[in-house]
């Protein structure tokens, strides 16, 4: 029997003094924190909740989401983390689907009233759920006549909790997928997935007692919640919880806390790197003890990741992962050889193979589609046994992205197979063209789609986020572009923009963009 809350309940008993959560509510050691978590649990009890139930979670980046996490955890409910961008609808999609019973949800900020979306969708479910508000003394008064308080409920509840046993294979979380082509479906990833997946993430990136992590990537998503929040909370360190990303909060946080830990998505690299070229931050202190940097969700421009580098000099790891796979799937490793634009090798317990339409694994440097097995597959999707057998084949999942291995064993990601441009019969990779495009020195940041075309099926169009200063028009870059690709690469239609739309992990949005 095995629930991964116990991770918690270690990390409390051995390192009870050690700061564990460095939040803007404050800080909590980790003696705290399990405290905090025990009295929800006590709380959730009180309400009803039992082993297997599922407990919808809508917070931003702050303290509360991980007492919450584990307190749901720890009595052997299920979490379901909810994007804090989701409107009504949206919500109550998630809340049927899953089936919750209890809907936690932070009041919100002045810029995000979450409270009010939380309280419209709760009236949208099928089977009655209960909302908790955790409220913000910060921002106005509620205007919703029902709910239960959260500070009511956990006040003078019982700090000691005896954690529920649950099996390594129940689920412990369910995250629902993007839904970029169609409904969202939720992953079920189990006690075993993503404990197996957080040991790895810190040995993998080597985890030490005098390291401190600071977490800005969404923790409602799996790649923040298992890479930096579990994954800290099993090694014992300190986490330093930002609510958003803003490059000047976060070196001040990374200078002020001497962190040593980050882990990002590309757009946060490149706006890191467009900050300290125009503000003149001086990195000196950071050097000294920022030692490592994980990048993911996204591929990472090779140019982002030279300018990322040269700036700090510390080494950008970057890898692969899906919610499907708790999420990590592969990995540059250090102390191993790093490629640079490469996704790496697998991490330990997992392994790749590139295969063709049939399923046959394909020859070195032959394109196909990346598919893999592990201790970090999910269980399937929630209610879905369709989805899941569309996706897991024979123990594999079938990950939807194109690419191949190279003869040194390390793995590389051209596209997604439905973001594969294909114009006049030819197959146009837009990652390539970006890698490309972003080279030019009047090119800050690039995405290419495919756009309806009567003749040719679709045509190549770039949204050019031009660098400060630069005189570039379309003619010139397009003409630049055109003489380092073949002919029918490069866009033939090319649009300027201030900012190019991102969901609330920081990754680019290009359904947004069609």
């Amino acid at each position: 029997m095995f629930n991964l809350s116990i991770c918690l309940e270690d990390s409390a008993t051995r390192y009870p003094d050690t700061m564990a959560l460095i939040a803007p509510e404050g800080k909590l050691t980790y003696k705290q924190f399990n405290q905090k978590v025990n009295q929800l649990a006590n709380a959730l009890l009180n309400l009803g909740v039992n082993p297997k139930d599922r407990v919808a979670l809508l917070c931003p980046n702050n303290s509360y989401f991980p007492i919450c996490y584990f307190g749901i955890l720890k009595v052997g409910a299920v979490v379901v983390p909810l994007s804090i961008l989701f409107k009504s609808d949206e919500i109550a999609y998630q809340l049927n689907d899953s089936e919750a019973k209890i809907f936690i949800s932070y009041q919100g900020t002045k810029e995000l009233n979450l409270a009010n979306e939380a309280a419209i969708a709760t009236k949208k479910t099928i089977s009655p759920t209960q909302l908790i508000i955790i409220k913000n003394p910060d921002v106005r008064k509620l205007n919703i006549s029902k709910y239960i308080d959260y500070d009511t409920i956990v006040y003078n509840q019982n700090k000691d909790f005896t954690f529920k046993y649950t099996a390594p294979t129940d689920t412990a979380v369910i995250i629902y997928t993007s839904g970029t082509t169609g409904k969202p479906k939720g992953a079920e990833l189990t006690h075993s997935n993503l404990a197996w997946n957080a040991d790895t993430a810190r040995h993998l990136f080597q985890f030490n007692k005098q390291d401190i992590a600071i977490t800005v990537l969404p923790m409602f998503h799996i790649y923040g919640q298992t890479c930096l929040m579990n994954a800290c909370v099993m090694e014992g360190i300190p986490n330093v919880i930002v609510e958003k990303f803003e490059p000047k909060a976060i070196l001040n946080h990374v200078e002020k806390y001497k962190v040593t830990l980050f882990a990002g998505v590309p757009t946060m690299f490149w706006s890191l790197n467009q900050y300290v070229e125009t503000s003149g931050f001086n990195l000196k202190s950071i050097r000294t003890h920022w030692r490592i940097a994980i990048s993911g969700g996204a591929a990472l421009p090779v140019e982002v990741l030279e300018q990322f580098e040269n700036h700090f000099n510390l080494p950008i790891f970057e890898g692969y992962g899906m919610s499907e796979g708790s999420p990590m799937v592969a990995f540059n490793h250090p102390g191993r050889l790093r490629k640079v634009g490469s996704i790496g090798i697998p991490v330990w317990g997992v392994q790749i193979k590139i295969v063709d339409e049939d399923g046959h694994e394909v020859e070195v440097e032959e394109l196909g589609e990346l598919i893999y097995r592990g201790h970090n597959v999910m269980k399937g999707y929630y209610k879905n046994t369709t989805a899941t057998g569309n996706a897991i084949k024979n123990g594999w999942m079938h990950s939807g992205d194109m690419g191949y291995k190279d003869a040194d064993g390390y793995y590389f990601i051209v596209d997604r197979k439905k973001d594969i441009i294909i114009r006049g019969g030819y197959n146009v990779y837009p990652r390539e063209i970006e890698e490309l495009m972003i080279q030019h020195e009047g090119v800050s940041l690039v995405a290419v789609i495919g756009v309806p075309n009567e003749r040719l099926g679709e045509e190549i169009k770039a949204f050019v986020v031009p660098n400060q200063n630069s005189n570039i028009d379309s003619d010139s870059l397009k003409a630049w572009t055109e003489s380092r690709i073949a002919a029918y690469k490069y866009p033939r239609i090319i649009e300027f923009v201030e900012k190019l739309p991102l969901n609330a992990t920081g990754k680019i949005l290009k359904r947004a963009l069609k």
